[in-house]
């Protein structure tokens, strides 16, 4: 389900004025697209930290400007602590889109209880789909992973009309081996073992009798 931004139109744009919204506790967006003239909007803050939060990625504007629209960018700050722009695309929801969408995890690893690391090496993948049908996040579960066994972005379970982008053969998360147990096998395999010696000039006392 979209994600719903009560949207009003920004009369003036530029520093001082952006500047001016963010105190009221609004963000700043450009709704674009389909050939269509662009739309300065200011939106709740409130409500673009819902939006992050459900990781959603179509939204219906209602308000001042009634469209349906995909978030195509959202700008922070340089410590990415706060939104300072957003960027909205028009869209039909019957369209395919190609976004990104957030992998999440679900389950304990046979190798994590085994003393193994989860690594995840990818958090998110890239499909395409229609753009009312885009998930909110894709699940992976990985409780049948073994220490050294891994999954790759193929062996996500992707919706009906959902199409991977992302490499196939993409890892997006392993299972560690615990580090120093191949060593420490080796070390307690020459325990007790007594180091060849070779004494130099072993010989020269039979040669000089």
């Amino acid at each position: 389900m979209a994600e719903v931004l009560e949207v009003e139109r920004r009369e003036k744009v530029g520093s001082a004025a952006t500047t001016r919204l963010r105190r009221e506790g609004k963000v700043p967006a450009v709704l674009y697209g389909h050939g269509e003239s662009n739309e300065h909007l200011a939106v709740p803050k409130v409500q673009v930290s819902t939006l992050i939060r459900h990781h959603s990625k179509t939204v219906e504007l209602k308000g001042a400007v009634a469209e349906t629209a995909l978030v195509n960018h959202i700008h922070w700050d340089p410590l990415g602590i706060e939104v300072l722009h957003l960027d909205l695309i028009r869209v039909n929801l019957k369209e395919e889109v190609e976004v990104t969408v957030a992998i999440h995890t679900r389950g304990e690893s046979v190798g994590v209880r085994n003393g193994g690391m989860l690594l995840e090496n990818m958090h998110e993948v890239d499909i395409r789909c229609p753009a009312g049908s885009i998930p909110d996040a894709l699940d992976v579960d990985v409780s049948e992973l073994d220490l050294g066994a891994h999954l790759t972005a193929g062996d996500l379970e992707l919706p009906e009309g959902v199409i991977l982008v992302t490499e196939t053969d993409a890892v997006i998360v392993r299972i560690e081996e615990p580090k120093g147990s191949s060593d420490d096998d080796e070390a307690e395999s020459g325990i007790g073992a007594e180091p060849e010696v070779i004494a130099k000039g072993g010989d020269s006392d039979e040669s000089d009798a």
